[in-house]
């Protein structure tokens, strides 16, 4: 069978692609499967898109997207499956998708957030009128043969226009998300991985860990990766940016992770890759229990959920005084991840369902 993955980013840039369809290539191809990458936006591309103006820039990326798009239409005859990650267009049209669901490929539609609610980042506000509307998921929904989310919430809503959704967890490769050791230390590394997109979400929580490092002092310090910009003096934080290569070798540092969310509809969509990821390397988690991170993390066994700046600062307090208990957690808390939110634990279901459509 030959499979035409359809997405915004180059290999290995989005995390999102990367944990919900890349890592199965490798295997997809072991189990007779042909695939192939179309994607829009490269590095160059990366940096203009990001940036506040550069409009005419922005236009001609736009155009050249569409290009690539309506050679991927010609082309889709010869696939048995089209594969979209998220949307195949980054404005708000879903023509494409409907032009790729009419050829003899089976269209499979595979979204990991809330995508409906999804705006348009501060630096491209004045082109919002672009992303505007909410029928674009709708219309891929109804014309998609198949649909993967990454929880049930996600499901929830592609069932009211879908009747062929299946849950696909956000899953890690636990061989190379593996806890590695470090040498012993006086001091408690609480930490927080992300992208400078998300780390409002950790700035929120500064009033609890203030009063947490009140307490401690240098007993404990904290770690911020993902947005190289971010400072936060009175954690005593500088940001660091996000490194594919040294991604499990950061955060191994942690000796907790968190993961704050507001509850709100967009974040009930979220897949919980942070809490995974600390987890698949036996760090203790302390998240909000929004969305599926109620499903991941089961309080008191394999992590604490908080909700309050009280209940952070208790449950973050517990695990700083309590070696013992952060490394049952962390145990736990990776048998968690290689029962149910491995690549190995769902790499066979995948590929069976990829195999159905024909």
């Amino acid at each position: 069978m030959r499979i035409l993955f359809v997405t915004m980013h180059r290999p290995r840039r989005s995390p999102g692609q990367r944990f919900r369809f890349e890592q199965y290539i490798p295997y997809l191809r072991d189990n007779g499967f042909d695939c192939d990458f179309s994607y829009l936006i490269s590095e160059a591309d990366d940096r203009v898109l990001y940036a506040s103006g550069r409009y005419a820039a922005k236009f001609g990326i736009l155009m050249k997207s569409v290009a690539v798009r309506l050679r991927d239409v010609l082309a889709a005859g010869r696939y048995d499956i089209i594969f979209v990650f998220r949307e195949a267009l980054m404005i708000n049209t879903a023509i494409i998708e409907r032009l790729l669901a009419a050829s003899r490929a089976k269209l499979v539609f595979d979204f990991d957030d809330a995508i409906w609610l999804q705006g348009v980042s501060e630096a491209n506000g004045i082109l919002a009128f672009l992303r505007g509307g909410r029928s674009k998921v709708p219309q891929i929904l109804r014309r998609s043969d198949m649909v993967f989310v990454g929880n049930r919430y996600l499901a929830e809503y592609a069932a009211a226009y879908n009747d062929n959704v299946h849950v696909i967890p956000t899953t890690l490769d636990t061989a190379s998300h593996a806890p590695r050791a470090h040498p012993p230390r006086d001091r408690v590394c609480i930490g927080w991985s992300g992208s400078p997109s998300t780390v409002p979400y950790f700035d929120a929580l500064t009033p609890a860990l203030a009063r947490l490092k009140q307490r401690f002092g240098d007993r404990i310090y904290f770690k911020v990766m993902g947005d190289a910009s971010y400072e936060n003096p009175a954690l005593d934080v500088k940001g660091l940016a996000w490194r594919e290569a040294a991604e499990v070798e950061d955060t191994a540092e942690l000796d907790i992770g968190l993961m704050p969310l507001p509850d709100d509809p967009w974040t009930r969509g979220k897949c919980g890759f942070k809490a995974l990821l600390y987890m698949s390397l036996a760090i203790a988690p302390v998240v909000s229990p929004v969305g599926v991170n109620a499903d991941i993390v089961e309080e008191g066994v394999n992590g604490f959920s908080a909700t309050t700046d009280d209940e952070w600062v208790a449950k973050l307090s517990t695990l700083v005084e309590d070696a013992g208990l952060r490394e049952q957690f962390g145990k736990r808390g990776r048998e968690t991840v290689v029962e149910r939110f491995s690549f190995d634990s769902q790499k066979d279901r995948y590929v069976q369902l990829l195999r159905s459509m024909a």
